[in-house]
């Protein structure tokens, strides 16, 4: 079954790969706005040769990895105090609700005003975006612990840290990866959204360059390139995800499958 969906994936690429050279040289498309798939790879080879492009790549990573893990971080932490603590859940509820569907683009004015082009104004992106994913998958699973394993917990003597360490949290971990696949996937749009608005150094404004002196085989070749990194992303995330939860029905049911 692996092995006929890699097929069919393989094929579904070609397909595509195909058609993107064939479009404009039967001059569906304008060349000089969508140029052949094998012009894009050849300006890919190139690319790939180019320290400067590595080091974007480095920029980006860098800006990506620590937002993530700031996000991370700050969304499990606050999720569980958030959720443990008597009352607080419905304290904060109106200003979750609130402060989570602004968007992040929507904070690039007040990111320039304190930072400037630097790393901080992308990490100031990131950690707003991704946060938000895993507050709120935290807090779902602490939601779905099961009342009657809490007082179970509590009629044998374990204290507040060993009902979130033994109940709360095997509970709560699957949301909570769920919470950080969806984050790493937003930190890296947000990653390369602030680079290319705001100019900070990486693959985003890289691609703002290439547009700007009509470098469009380089532009398509670095978007195919942030699709890549992408894909690598989701790929790890998901590997993370399945060892992370190996004891969990879930991911039992899919192995076996």
């Amino acid at each position: 079954m692996r092995l006929q969906n890699a097929a069919l994936g393989a094929a579904g690429l070609a397909a595509f790969l195909a058609l993107g050279e064939a479009a404009p040289r039967l001059g569906l498309v304008k060349e000089e706005y969508f140029p052949p798939t094998s012009r894009i790879a050849s300006a890919f080879a190139d690319e790939l040769s180019d320290n400067a492009f590595w080091t974007a790549l480095g920029d980006t990573l860098t800006g990506w990895a620590l937002g993530l893990a700031i996000a991370v971080s700050a969304g499990i932490v606050i999720g569980v105090i958030v959720s443990v603590v008597p009352y607080l859940r419905e304290a904060t509820a109106s200003t979750i609700e609130f402060l989570r569907p602004i968007p992040s683009v929507a904070l690039i004015p007040l990111a320039v005003l304190l930072y400037g082009s630097e790393l901080r104004s992308v990490l100031l992106l990131v950690v707003y975006a991704s946060f938000w994913q895993v507050l709120i998958q935290t807090l779902y699973g602490v939601q779905d612990v099961d009342p009657v394993a809490d007082e179970t917990a509590r009629s044998y003597g374990l204290g507040t840290w060993a009902r979130i360490r033994h109940v709360l949290w095997p509970t709560a971990l699957p949301y909570v990866m769920t919470g950080v696949r969806l984050a790493a996937a937003v930190a890296l749009i947000l990653a390369i959204t602030g680079e290319l608005v705001i100019g900070a150094p990486g693959l985003g404004a890289r691609i703002a360059v290439a547009q700007n002196s009509q470098a469009v085989p380089e532009m398509y070749a670095l978007i195919v390139v942030t699709g890549l990194l992408g894909l690598l992303i989701n790929v790890g995330a998901r590997t993370v995800e399945r060892r992370a939860l190996a004891w969990h029905q879930s991911v039992r049911g899919e192995v076996a499958v």
